[in-house]
């Protein structure tokens, strides 16, 4: 298989989900949009994660990453790392809080330049897919991260006036 050819993995537990989120890291070039509901234990705040996205952000200034959760707390209290990136690179880096009226929403997902996508089927439960070289779907997602970004707000608290 050729690493431009899609590809479709069944996630079945966290640790698959936390690695497919390493993933999607890694192979994100131009832009990665994350919504989660409040990026607790998913490994925001690991070395390796921060490193890839810290690669992620140095690469170009035209890159873009999004964070959007439904409580932005966990990430400001436990994700040193991820706070250190807002404030280096708050040009090209934005941590959004969903609005009251968008908590019904519960199925986390990643995209990666509307390419490559990893998803679950709800806050609770584990499993989901990780799908590369899937336009089709991925673009589905980021519509959707895009009408819930814009819908949002950054939180006062993740800013440094804020802290």
């Amino acid at each position: 298989m050729s690493d431009s050819e899609l590809q479709h993995k069944a996630l079945d537990g966290i640790t698959e989900y936390i690695a497919a989120l390493d993933s999607i890291c890694a192979l994100a070039q131009l832009s990665l949009f994350i919504f989660e509901n409040d990026f607790d234990s998913l490994g925001f705040n690991s070395e390796t994660r921060y490193n890839t996205l810290r690669k992620f952000l140095l690469s170009s200034p035209n890159v873009r990453l999004k964070f959007l959760a439904h409580d932005v707390q966990p990430i400001v209290r436990y994700c040193p790392r991820i706070m250190l990136l807002q404030r280096q690179f708050s040009h090209i880096m934005n941590i959004y809080q969903t609005p009251v009226n968008l908590r019904h929403l519960t199925a986390p997902f990643a995209v990666a330049d509307s390419q490559h996508f990893v998803r679950r089927f709800h806050f609770d439960n584990a499993r989901g897919e990780f799908a590369q070289h899937e336009p089709e779907g991925a673009i589905v997602l980021k519509s959707r991260f895009e009408e819930m970004w814009a819908a949002s707000r950054q939180n006062a608290s993740i800013t440094t006036l804020g802290l």
